[in-house]
């Protein structure tokens, strides 16, 4: 049977961590899960130690320091090459992305090579959000989608799953983006090398425990991410 790792980056995520990893391995036996933790001082390493004691579909990679969404994919997404899963899932920590979904994402994936769970297209699906953040994602995607031309509603989504081929073809060491700019990035160079995009819908809670990770500096990012996508594109150089 294909095989399926879900990547999860962590910074601070002990009080989320124990419930997700059972919940996302039980919804398949073909499910692993890949935590990637930026040396948390919560313990949020140990406790997936104490997880993967017990079950050989629990993986860990530890870093030295907070170094960023973007990276902690990269490595992943070497991790899942080398291993040779066929399906690689992007995934947070906090629930905002429920574990029940993958399956769809799996059925997808049949047809498609690179699946991404929409919050923008039937309408929005957005739960517990403070409006201004609302209107600021809404908006950021209505640009990129703009500005690049890509046809994706939600292109700042971090749920989402692809095939191990589109990995492959895309040169990681030259990703150096994080965050929204990161999902960007990544799709963009998916679509322009000719793999079949498909947004499925999910619903987006906002999470209830630990701290968001978001800032200025990811916002920023990603509002330049876009013109340097577009122009790499027409001088030809992705």
């Amino acid at each position: 049977m294909p095989k399926a790792l879900v990547i999860t980056p962590t910074y601070n995520e002990a009080v989320n961590v124990p419930n997700l990893v059972p919940k996302v391995l039980r919804q398949s036996s073909d499910i692993e899960i890949l935590i990637i933790d930026d040396n948390s001082p919560d313990g949020t390493a140990n406790l997936v130690k104490d997880l993967a004691r017990t079950n050989p579909r629990v993986h860990l990679l530890e870093r030295p320091k907070k170094m960023g969404l973007g990276t902690a994919y990269v490595e992943g997404f070497r991790f899942a090459i080398e291993k040779k899963y066929d399906y690689v899932f992007e995934m947070d920590a906090d629930f905002s992305h429920n574990p029940k979904e993958l399956l769809n994402f799996l059925l997808k994936i049949q047809e498609y090579d690179l699946v991404i769970g929409s919050r923008y297209i039937r309408g929005v699906s957005v739960v517990y959000w403070p409006f201004r953040r609302l209107l600021l994602s809404y908006f950021a995607n209505l640009y990129t989608r703009v500005i690049t031309g890509m046809p994706v509603k939600d292109a700042t989504s971090g749920f989402k799953c692809y095939r191990r081929e589109v990995l492959e073809s895309i040169n990681l060491d030259e990703i150096r983006s994080n965050g929204y700019a990161f999902q960007i990035e990544m799709n963009f160079k998916a679509w322009k090398k000719g793999f079949r995009l498909c947004e499925i819908p999910i619903i987006f809670v906002d999470r209830d425990k630990g701290e968001s990770k978001m800032s200025k500096n990811i916002v920023y990012e990603a509002a330049f991410m876009v013109w340097k996508l577009k122009l790499r594109s027409v001088l030809k150089l992705l």
